[in-house]
């Protein structure tokens, strides 16, 4: 069942590189979608299936652009809004990217979740003359905004994200959100050490800016790729499970850990030594190809 969900996977991003590698104008790839959608592991994948089409592509990470954690914008709660535009240094990005397609050698910007800062010296790139593109990845890879210099035609748009199938009986559906956020809390207590309650605090602020940033922008995508595996639910469940639990009964998240708890009641662990290092739900539960945690 692991092998059949990943080798789907694979044959999914063999036709969206193919697609590419047909359309010579193309210099920039974009790919968004909402929170734990997996873009970051799908970008680095695609990245490899483009080199095995002799293109060399360039990876660049939006959430490299934060502007710093103190300086992120507020909504209307009064609460940080990491998914606002306004949270990216939108003009580093767009010079950055002019730059690139000028054939320049640029100096691109690493940000540390763990301080909330960018790092003192970035990362020194330079686009290939030889069948050069740039991947750009995260929520708002669809905007125009991110983008406005590259004509149209210079651009590939990607939409992925987490569209679940599996129904727990003939009435209750399993909600996207829901694999969304367990995605996220287990990706988050590994690579950030954040607390499940924290996560789930902040959830509701994620989903609101995916309306407002990410879904008005899925009619621009080119192609839409499913990063869901049929089989996820039951790798995520123990790591979930120990966050869950965590989850004081004081807390005003703790109806929603409970409901969560009792979702992931309804599947048989699955190990995590099963799934191949370099699948997208690798990017969730650590050990993957492309990262160290």
């Amino acid at each position: 069942l692991i092998r059949i969900n990943e080798a789907l996977h694979n044959k999914n991003l063999a036709k969206i590189s193919e697609q590419i590698v047909k359309n010579d104008k193309i210099k920039v790839i974009t790919i968004a979608g909402p929170s734990s959608s997996g873009k970051t592991t799908f970008a680095n994948r695609l990245f490899i299936q483009l080199k095995a089409d002799e293109v060399n592509p360039l990876v660049i990470s939006l959430d490299n652009y934060y502007i710093g954690r103190k300086n992120i914008p507020l909504n209307e709660e009064g609460e940080k809004d990491y998914e606002a535009l306004e949270a990216l240094d939108i003009r580093l990005l767009n010079q950055n990217l002019v730059d690139l397609i000028d054939g320049k050698e640029v100096e691109l910007p690493i940000y540390n979740f763990i301080t909330g800062e960018r790092e003192e010296k970035g990362k020194i790139v330079r686009l290939s003359n030889k069948h050069g593109v740039i991947i750009i990845e995260g929520i708002h890879g669809l905007n125009e905004a991110m983008t406005k210099y590259i004509p149209k035609e210079q651009k590939f748009k990607i939409y992925i994200s987490c569209l679940t199938q599996l129904n727990l009986d003939k009435h209750n559906r399993i909600a996207t959100s829901d694999v969304r956020e367990i995605r996220r809390m287990v990706r988050d207590s590994l690579s950030r050490n954040t607390a499940a309650e924290e996560t789930l605090a902040m959830w509701s602020s994620v989903r609101k800016g995916e309306e407002k940033h990410i879904f008005p922008f899925q009619e621009e995508a080119d192609v839409i790729f499913n990063s869901n595996l049929v089989y996820e639910m039951g790798v995520l469940k123990n790591a979930a499970m120990r966050e869950l639990v965590k989850v004081p009964t004081t807390s005003p998240y703790y109806a929603d850990a409970r409901r969560l708890i009792g979702l992931l009641a309804c599947f048989l662990p699955i190990e995590t030594d099963d799934v191949p290092d370099d699948s997208i739900l690798k990017e969730f539960i650590g050990k993957s190809f492309f990262y160290n945690y």
